[in-house]
């Protein structure tokens, strides 16, 4: 099994909320963290912006992240999210077993 996690930022906790909770209760996480403080500096429609984000970190399968792709998409209010994957190489077996039993 691989395993990876989804990383989207959204522009309030109640959002970034939302996003964990349809992924979870949809078991395409096992797991979804939410950091707070997070400032982004990037560039949008030729201007350079700084905006407070909230980061949403879920922990999955790779074989789910198009389904967990879908889903941020489809709860997000951005034009654009970044919707990223970042792939797991190694980790707790305990953990990882735990990920199996709470995805589909």
């Amino acid at each position: 099994m691989s395993y990876c996690l989804a990383y989207t930022l959204t522009d309030s906790q109640e959002e970034a909320k939302k996003i964990a909770h349809v992924l979870v209760k949809n078991k395409l996480a096992a797991c979804c963290n939410i950091i707070q403080n997070v400032t982004s500096v990037y560039e949008w429609k030729d201007e350079i912006n700084e905006d407070p984000e909230f980061l949403v970190l879920c922990k999955t399968k790779k074989e789910l992240f198009n389904e967990v792709k879908e889903c941020i998409l489809k709860n997000h209010s951005y034009e654009l999210p970044a919707i990223l994957m970042l792939p797991v190489e190694t980790g707790l077996q305990g953990f990882l077993d735990w990920i199996d039993e709470t995805t589909k």
